[in-house]
């Protein structure tokens, strides 16, 4: 036997379906397959529930996270627009605080320059002119106030054919004003009717003054008795060189009631110069020593006034003319005299006749009945 007939080759098959133990073979498999199959479905649906499950609860899951996440971001915002006004109105309070210290420091200024300005007035006032004077009064307890008395002028203008009035009484002026129109008898069958007014003036009630020192002037006192014009010469001479602290003149100005003198000078700065000394010894008649302090100027802030009627004085209107001004006043004076008229004892008559201007001087403020033409 050859070599080829030695080789065999082996082919495995499967079952013979030709046999029954082929095809019982063949259903015995395809039953194992079957359970595999049953198996790996079997495997599937639970691991499909499983995944619907997982699948369900990240759902839920999403949905509550998502609900906590616009919960969370409505209250984020609130709370942002809570902090923004916050911010707002932190910031509203930064300006009116800013505000207010810049109040309150120009305030501060504005006390200090005050208070620079009442210093500055204080040395002027211990550097008043001396004044020798004796004391008649009397002493009192010093809570005690007494109110500072105006006793200004004022000009009262008088229509023509009217006259003034003014009466000791202020009863008499008061029937007079109330009997209104007065007949007056002048002499035979003449007579003639006037009327009888209050007179109303504006008086000042209240004034504030500021004062400042001027730059420009000194005023010197303790100032000797000599010629007035020589005496002003002299200064002049001396506190126009600049070896005696002095400068150009511009006007030396003598005050009779306080018996000292002005000086102005054309410079600002010599006046003060000046005051810084104090005293300067001038040859006057004959060497003198002087004093030198600042002027002050004032100016009025502040001005109120009030309408006063003239208690004891009133106005007589309609007046004609008919007769010598002389001769009607004296007709006029008399008729108000006399008690059967309403009159009483006149303190003052001014007459101001038809065809003249007259102008009445009021001079007190308590009465304001003192006139004069």
């Amino acid at each position: 036997m050859s070599s080829d007939e030695d080789f065999s080759l082996v082919v495995t098959s499967g079952p013979n379906e030709d046999t029954i133990e082929g095809v019982q073979a063949l259903i015995k498999e395809y039953q194992k397959k079957y359970s595999e199959i049953l198996q790996e479905e079997k495997e599937l649906k639970t691991s499909i529930s499983q995944n619907q499950d997982m699948t369900k609860k990240f759902k839920e899951r999403t949905q509550k996270l998502t609900k906590t996440l616009t919960l969370e971001e409505a209250s984020y915002k609130e709370q942002f627009e809570n902090e923004k006004a916050r911010l707002a109105a932190l910031k509203e309070e930064e300006g009116q605080l800013k505000e207010e210290l810049q109040r309150f420091q120009n305030e501060i200024e504005e006390e200090d320059s005050r208070n620079s300005h009442l210093m500055d007035r204080a040395d002027v006032f211990a550097k008043m002119p001396e004044k020798k004077f004796v004391f008649y009064g009397k002493t009192g307890n010093a809570n005690d106030k007494e109110d500072f008395e105006m006793k200004p002028q004022i000009t009262y203008p008088m229509e023509e054919g009217t006259a003034l009035l003014t009466f000791e009484e202020e009863d008499v002026a008061m029937k007079i004003l109330d009997m209104g129109k007065h007949k007056v008898d002048l002499g035979g069958e003449c007579s003639i009717t006037v009327e009888a007014q209050p007179v109303h003036l504006m008086m000042p009630s209240r004034v504030e003054i500021d004062t400042e020192i001027c730059p420009q002037r000194v005023l010197v006192s303790n100032l000797p008795k000599m010629d007035t014009e020589a005496l002003q010469n002299k200064l002049e001479i001396h506190f126009s060189k600049s070896k005696n602290g002095g400068g150009e003149v511009e006007t030396c100005e003598f005050l009779p009631d306080s018996g000292t003198v002005v000086i102005t000078f054309v410079e600002k700065n010599i006046a003060e110069r000046l005051t810084q000394t104090e005293h300067h010894e001038v040859k006057l008649a004959k060497k003198h020593k002087v004093r030198v302090t600042p002027f002050i100027n004032g100016k009025i802030t502040r001005l109120e006034t009030k309408t006063c009627m003239c208690p004891r004085t009133v106005l007589l209107t309609g007046i004609p003319d008919i007769m010598e001004q002389e001769t009607l006043q004296d007709m006029l004076e008399i008729h108000f005299q006399k008690n059967g008229n309403g009159g009483g004892e006149i303190e003052a008559f001014l007459y101001n006749p038809v065809g003249q201007q007259t102008l009445a001087l009021f001079g007190s403020t308590s009465s304001a009945d003192e006139e004069e033409e």
